[in-house]
C-alpha cells in the first residue's frame, strides 16, 4: 500500500514534467497514460474481462476516471503537486456522502464530523474567494470525479478481479480519449517517450496494487494509508520541482491528513 501510494504521485510528477517542461498537452498525457497502461495489463487479462465491456456501469466508471485524470493533468500544469493533491482529496469526502446515499452505508456523528473537518482542510488549501487559481479548480474537479469513481468501484467491485477491473478502466478511458489524444500528439524525443512511459507505468501499477491491497487486507487497515499520497506528493514536489507548500497549504494538509486517518480508522 505504501508503494502504491508513492507510485501514483510519481506518475503525476512525470505528467507534470511533460506538461510543464516540455509543453505537452494535458489531454495527451491523460490519454497516453490509459493507452500505455492498457497495453501493459493486456497480457495478464483473462477472456472473462472482455465480457465486462457489455456492462454500461463499467463504461460510466471508466468515463468518470478519464475525466478525473484529464482534470488533474490540467491542474498539475500550473500548480504545485502538493497543492493539487490536497485539493484532490475532496474525493474521499464526496465518496463518503455518495456511499451513504447510494450504498446505504451507516452514518455516525463522529465520521460525519471528521468528513466535515477534512473538507475544512481542503478549503484552507483552496481558500475560495482569496484568489484560488484555475489549477486548484481543476484539482477540485478531479477530486469530485475521483469521489464518484471510488463509490462506483466499491459498487462494482464484485463484477471482476482487480486485473479485469483495471484493464476495463484503462481500455475504455483510452478509447474515449483517443480522438483528443491523436489530435494533440507531440513530437517525440527520448525524454518525452521515457516520461510518457513512466507516467503510465507508475499510475497503472499504483492503482493495481491499491486494488490488491483492498483484496488481501481489511479495509480498516488499508484505508488510512491512502493519505500517504499527500506525504509522497510533498516529498516528490520538493525533490523534483524544488517546491514546498506555503504555511496555509501546510495547515490544510495536516488537517486533511488527521481527519482522513481518523475517519479511515473509525471505519
Amino acid at each position: 500500500m505504501f508503494l502504491a501510494m508513492s507510485l501514483i504521485p510519481a506518475g503525476d510528477s512525470a505528467g507534470k514534467l511533460l506538461t510543464g517542461t516540455f509543453d505537452i498537452a494535458p489531454i495527451f498525457v491523460a490519454w497516453s497514460r490509459f493507452a500505455v497502461g492498457a497495453v501493459m495489463v493486456l497480457p495478464f487479462v483473462s477472456r472473462n474481462a472482455w465480457a465486462l465491456l457489455l456492462d454500461w456501469r463499467i463504461w460510466a466508471r471508466a468515463a468518470t476516471l478519464a475525466l478525473g485524470i484529464t482534470s488533474i493533468q490540467m491542474a498539475l500544469q500550473v500548480e504545485q503537486i502538493a497543492t493539487v493533491f490536497a485539493a484532490f482529496f475532496v474525493g474521499p469526502l464526496i465518496s463518503y456522502v455518495l456511499a451513504v446515499i447510494f450504498l446505504r452505508e451507516p452514518v455516525t456523528r463522529m465520521r460525519s464530523a471528521l468528513v466535515l473537518l477534512g473538507f475544512i482542510g481542503v478549503l484552507i488549501v483552496v481558500r475560495p474567494g482569496l484568489g484560488a487559481s484555475v489549477g486548484v479548480l481543476w484539482a477540485l474537479a478531479a477530486g469530485a470525479c475521483y469521489g464518484v469513481f471510488l463509490t462506483m468501484s466499491r459498487w462494482l467491485g464484485h463484477l471482476g478481479s482487480p486485473i479485469a477491473l483495471t484493464f476495463t478502466q484503462l481500455f475504455i478511458a483510452a478509447l474515449l480519449l483517443l480522438p483528443l489524444g491523436i489530435v494533440n500528439l507531440p513530437a517525440f524525443s527520448g525524454a518525452v517517450t521515457a516520461l510518457t512511459a513512466t507516467s503510465a507505468l507508475c499510475s497503472m501499477l499504483g492503482n493495481l496494487l491499491l486494488l490488491y491491497a483492498y483484496k488481501f487486507a481489511p479495509a480498516t487497515r488499508v484505508a488510512p494509508l491512502v493519505y500517504f499520497q499527500l506525504v509522497a506528493a510533498v516529498g516528490l514536489g520538493w525533490i523534483i520541482f524544488a517546491d514546498l507548500p506555503d504555511a496555509w497549504t501546510w495547515t490544510g494538509l495536516v488537517v486533511v491528513l488527521v481527519a482522513g486517518l481518523a475517519s479511515a480508522r473509525l471505519r
